[in-house]
């Protein structure tokens, strides 16, 4: 009962998929970010579905790719884009930690947020678009290893003051036990992706991973969720942006 409850709880916060209403307690919280990473599962079976179906259909590329870029924003809600957006305010601000925390806790969007939102879409679409075979392994090492990290960075990284939800779920878990089981299963999921000859991918979350600790103590002075949602589409997007690289050498060679 308490796997199911845990689960529960990473779907309610980090999802948009109906879930029963239970009560977040210390027990229920203490390993839910290991279930965090499980929610990709779910969205690559979305993603894989829907291009599976749009090959069978013969629907149009553009059509398909507009499908693929929804999905996950549907899907999560846009929980994380709001933290893509909230960051990239505070980071276009050009303003000391303090200012920059102030800008994450504003409710309102910015003139930058807007803009990065909108070529953030826009790319994505394209990428999306222009991706000629999905298979459902890559796709499930790209969604759950995005996550993964994600909430490892929960428990790594050290939290500012009034980081909201973060710090309660960073609080809440068992972070010795936590942290060890989501790095034992992001060095997994990387090799499985080298497996599939797709090493492209832990190559950039790994990259990325790196400049989002220097970017959370550098510019911020501590990690806040909306961070650790900036960090999750950033691995996503860079991730497709090298299955993309990789496509298109491989069709030059």
């Amino acid at each position: 009962m308490i796997v199911l409850e845990t689960i529960i709880v990473a779907f309610s916060m980090f999802s948009a998929i109906p879930m029963p209403k239970i009560e977040w307690t210390a027990n229920n919280m203490r390993f839910s970010l290991l279930a965090f990473p499980l929610i990709g599962i779910v969205i690559a079976l979305c993603e894989w579905s829907w291009d599976q179906l749009c090959i069978l259909l013969m629907l149009p590329a553009l059509l398909r790719g507009a499908g693929l870029c929804l999905i996950p924003a549907v899907m999560t809600g846009g929980i994380h884009l709001d933290g893509y957006a909230d960051t990239s305010d505070a980071l276009a601000s050009h303003s000391g930690a303090e200012r920059r925390q102030e800008i994450l806790k504003d409710p309102h969007l910015g003139a930058f947020a807007a803009i990065r939102l909108c070529i953030y879409f826009v790319a994505d679409f394209a990428l999306w678009s222009s991706v000629e075979e999905l298979r459902l392994p890559v796709l499930l090492g790209l969604f759950c290893l995005s996550r993964t990290l994600s909430g490892l960075s929960l428990t790594l990284f050290p939290l500012r003051e009034g980081s909201g939800l973060a710090r309660s779920f960073a609080d809440a878990a068992d972070k010795r036990a936590v942290r060890t089981i989501l790095l034992i299963t992001a060095v997994g999921l990387s090799l499985g992706l080298v497996l599939l000859k797709a090493w492209e991918l832990p190559l950039a979350a790994g990259l990325l991973f790196l400049h989002y600790r220097i970017v959370c103590e550098r510019d911020f002075a501590g990690l806040s969720g909306d961070l650790a949602g900036w960090f999750l589409q950033k691995a996503e997007f860079w991730m497709l942006v090298t299955l993309v690289m990789r496509q298109m050498i491989g069709t030059m060679l």
